[in-house]
């Protein structure tokens, strides 16, 4: 059985598989409707990540990468670029749909030199340093389990400096400072550097996705609502271009 389909791939109706939302995405892409290029990491493959003492098979990294690379051909965006830099969202999706209990990433993709591509292609720095900042939020958060008043403290210290209220009103200059801090409070977490590699970045969203599946918040959540096994077991993960509304 196939570990990654792409949207045109996928059966609408195979949620046991493709997870709610993975089933969507394709069904839509075969009506045509305007859906960013992505693909969904089965979730045969959560179960096997589970029985595999939480590592990923072997053979799905390379998968992954030859369906980012079909990304890129639909998109014309490109991977790790800094002129039209691909940037990517990490989502759960189990068969039945459970709010707020899994992780999402948005942004992946983003570094130092990716964010100066988005900065250019969009023409508005301020956006994309912003983008950056959220970024590593989400990913220290999910992946290295960060709290996020660690994060919080940073950003109100941000705003104090600058003299303003509001985040929207932080300019690039306090973002950049920003984005440094961030990256430092996840270094000081996990004692490695941050990733800048986006395949690396890719890698350990997909592993925290698929780990927030036996989290406590999805546990006690199937347990209150009696989802067993038979209605869902294990989530997909969908990997889908960033569309900004910025843009």
């Amino acid at each position: 059985m196939k570990q990654v389909y792409f949207f045109d791939e996928g059966d609408g109706k195979n949620k046991k598989l493709l997870g709610g939302k993975g089933a969507g995405l394709c069904e839509m892409t075969k009506l045509k409707l305007p859906v960013p290029p992505g693909f969904t990491i089965t979730t045969e493959v959560c179960k096997e990540y589970y029985k595999n003492n939480k590592k990923l098979p072997k053979t799905l990294i390379p998968e992954v990468k030859k369906n980012i690379a079909k990304i890129e051909n639909k998109t014309g965006k490109r991977w790790n670029s800094k002129e039209n830099p691909l940037l990517v969202s990490v989502r759960s999706g189990a068969a039945l749909s459970m709010p707020g209990m899994m992780d999402t990433i948005l942004n992946l993709g983003l570094n130092d030199d990716t964010v100066e591509g988005l900065s250019k292609k969009s023409n508005k720095p301020r956006f994309a340093w912003d983008s950056y900042r959220r970024f590593v939020q989400l990913f220290g958060k999910v992946v290295f389990g960060v709290e996020d008043k660690k994060f919080d403290e940073i950003l109100e210290h941000a705003k104090r400096n600058q003299d303003v209220q509001e985040d929207s009103a932080l300019n690039e200059t306090s973002l950049k400072t920003v984005v440094s801090e961030y990256k430092k409070i996840c270094e000081k977490h996990t004692g490695i550097k941050f990733p800048s590699d986006p395949s690396e970045q890719l890698e350990l969203a997909i592993k925290a996705v698929f780990g927030s599946w036996m989290g406590e918040r999805a546990v006690v959540y199937r347990e209150k609502n009696n989802v067993t096994i038979d209605i869902a077991d294990g989530t997909a993960v969908n990997v889908v271009s960033m569309a900004f509304g910025d843009m």
